[in-house]
């Protein structure tokens, strides 16, 4: 398996936004990001109690990850969850050893 790359954004988020958080994130973000080089998928974890939220994406090479962020592709997706955070989102990017 070629070496696959995940960015992760850990976002705290008002409790009664989160539906509306995931509902971007299905019909605005995923779609957007299926126009990039390198998109292979995406989650969106939620602890509903917390307000504790995770999207990842996943990419074919750290250089496709890395050109969202270059392009301003990424921070164009994170504006439009700047109304629900509740303190700053902190990025995180992994590189992935097991994919099954």
């Amino acid at each position: 398996m070629a070496t696959q790359y995940a960015r992760l954004l850990r976002m705290h988020l008002k409790i009664d936004r989160i539906d509306a958080a995931k509902k971007i994130f299905e019909e605005s973000v995923i779609p957007l990001c299926k126009g990039q080089k390198g998109f292979l998928g995406a989650y969106f974890l939620a602890d509903q109690e917390s307000g504790t939220c995770i999207p990842i994406t996943l990419w074919e090479s750290e250089e496709d990850m890395l050109a969202t962020e270059h392009s301003a592709f990424f921070q164009e997706q994170i504006i439009k969850f700047m109304p629900f955070f509740t303190s700053p989102p902190i990025r995180e990017e992994f590189e992935v050893i097991v994919n099954e």
